[in-house]
């Protein structure tokens, strides 16, 4: 039996400001006209932030690799969910409907 990998709070408290200031970025970038971008740069940080949390907070860095290999599954599901929503949105005028 394995001994669990326990992060220390000092570790943990840098995480959590690190989420507290993306979160405080994501709200300061609301207020910007960045166009397009906008929609970019919020599932950017989104990302990272969900890295973070998966990270530290639901101990993906200490698990197995069968866990790691569903993370990433689960990712990819994500991404192809995503390009094909975004694909739908591209194309919705060619048709002139």
């Amino acid at each position: 039996m394995t001994t669990p990998h326990v992060d220390s709070v000092k570790t943990y408290a840098a995480v959590w400001i690190a989420l507290l200031l993306m979160t405080g970025l994501t709200t300061g970038v609301a207020y910007i006209d960045l166009g397009a971008f906008s929609v970019v740069i919020a599932l950017t940080i989104a990302a990272c932030k969900m890295a973070l949390v998966a990270l530290f907070f639901m101990h993906v860095r200490h698990s197995t690799k069968l866990t790691k290999l569903v993370v990433l599954g689960g990712l990819l599901w994500l991404a192809i969910l995503l390009s094909l929503t975004m694909a739908d949105f591209a194309t919705r005028g060619w048709l002139g409907a």
